[in-house]
């Protein structure tokens, strides 16, 4: 693998960091910089999304044919580089990496010619309903029930845990529409509008505070027939294919390695009594970083395969698990180096929107909201336990 760019590459690693001087407002950094989760408020992130459409790049995963730019792998890891270092915000990933891959994939022409345009511009704003009480690293067991009335499924049942759905107005949701012996294969695959009667949305507050998460409920919610992806009883396969897309479609190692950079010019300030000074600090940041390096080049090969067409596949479970575990070790060590004023811990989100003087530095007030926010990461979008069974079966043939 020849690690060194170009001179084609040089110029387009300069045309990024051109196009992040001109659209990354000084309000979209601030408000990256203290948002502690890995999802931006829609009216930073979508901003964000807006200038990406404008310039061509709206969805880099995307083939040519539909609106994805030409790039070569190398330009991927160029551009998500440029991005995190730049500090920019996060776009509706659930749009654009998740359900939008599924759309092209398997979605209907009307689907892809409605829904791809509306996910570019960043007109609508996309949650995932998946996880139930109950039905979470069991997700083929859901109970969430969508009933054939004419050119209608009435649905009814409940989703948790659906990251912004107070925001969204869509969701892509797995729903029963059959039993049979196999529960996957009774489950399809359903576009609904979050405006659509009989919907309500119930917030989580998190242990760190936010507001991220929901329960949703459906009461005789109609959704037309036509708002199914794909066959009736595939949406198992489909959703499959979405979170390998989630788990193993993104540049995870740059924002990682800027997030460490934050962590060790805190542990080197006069701020935390210079922690580097700690060999257990110096050691761990040093192993922290050996193991983003590593991944990085995970991410490099994998970049290569999608180039070709191929979805990730199991190696998408390597990467979700490789990020979730150094993202929380990140997170932990940034507890550690500022040490007793960890206590301090601002309890109004989004920290971005503060309006009193915090009791923290600016560098020290998302450590604390980070690491509580980050004890999801080995959960969300599949366990790491989970990603450990698919690896052993797909890879290792256990």
């Amino acid at each position: 693998m020849d690690l060194s760019f170009n001179a084609e590459e040089r110029a387009f690693q300069s045309e990024v960091r051109g196009f992040i001087a001109k659209n990354l407002t000084e309000e979209m950094k601030r408000a990256t910089a203290l948002t502690p989760s890995v999802f931006s408020d829609p009216d930073i992130g979508m901003a964000w999304q807006r200038a990406l459409h404008k310039q061509g790049w709206g969805a880099p995963g995307w083939p040519v044919d539909h609106s994805g730019p030409s790039w070569t792998p190398a330009q991927r890891w160029i551009f998500e580089s440029e991005c995190a270092r730049a500090g920019v915000p996060n776009v509706n990933v659930m749009g654009v990496k998740m359900v939008g891959p599924v759309i092209i994939g398997f979605g209907s022409p009307e689907q892809k010619n409605f829904y791809l345009p509306r996910i570019l511009s960043g007109e609508d704003y996309w949650c995932q309903g998946y996880s139930e009480p109950g039905s979470g690293s069991d997700l083929s067991s859901l109970r969430t029930r969508a009933v054939r009335d004419g050119d209608d499924y009435i649905i009814n049942g409940t989703k948790i845990w659906t990251t912004h759905a107070h925001h969204a107005n869509r969701m892509f949701a797995l729903v029963r529409t059959s039993d049979g012996p196999r529960q996957q294969d009774g489950i399809s695959f359903i576009l609904i509008d979050m405006k659509t009667p009989g919907i309500t949305t119930r917030p989580i507050l998190t242990i760190g505070g936010d507001h991220e998460v929901n329960q949703v409920f459906f009461d005789d919610v109609r959704v037309p027939v036509a708002n199914r992806v794909g066959d009736e009883g595939k949406g198992w396969t489909y959703g499959k294919y979405l979170l390998e897309f989630e788990r193993g479609s993104g540049i995870a190692s740059a924002k990682l390695r800027e997030g460490l950079r934050a962590i060790t010019e805190l542990a080197e300030s006069d701020l935390t009594g210079r922690a580097i000074d700690s060999p257990d600090i110096a050691s761990r940041i040093s192993e922290v970083e050996v193991d983003i390096d590593a991944l990085e080049m995970t991410e490099l090969r994998v970049l290569s395969a999608l180039q070709t067409g191929q979805n990730p596949g199991a190696v998408s479970s390597i990467l979700k698990l490789r990020n979730s575990e150094i993202r929380q070790a990140v997170t932990r060590l940034g507890v550690d180096v500022i040490g007793h004023d960890a206590l301090a811990v601002e309890p109004m989100r989004p920290l971005y929107k503060l309006n009193h003087e915090p009791a923290l530095p600016a560098d020290m007030l998302t450590v604390v909201p980070e690491y509580l926010n980050g004890r999801a990461y080995t959960i969300f979008g599949g366990t790491s336990e989970i990603q450990r069974d698919i690896i052993a079966k797909m890879m290792l043939g256990i």
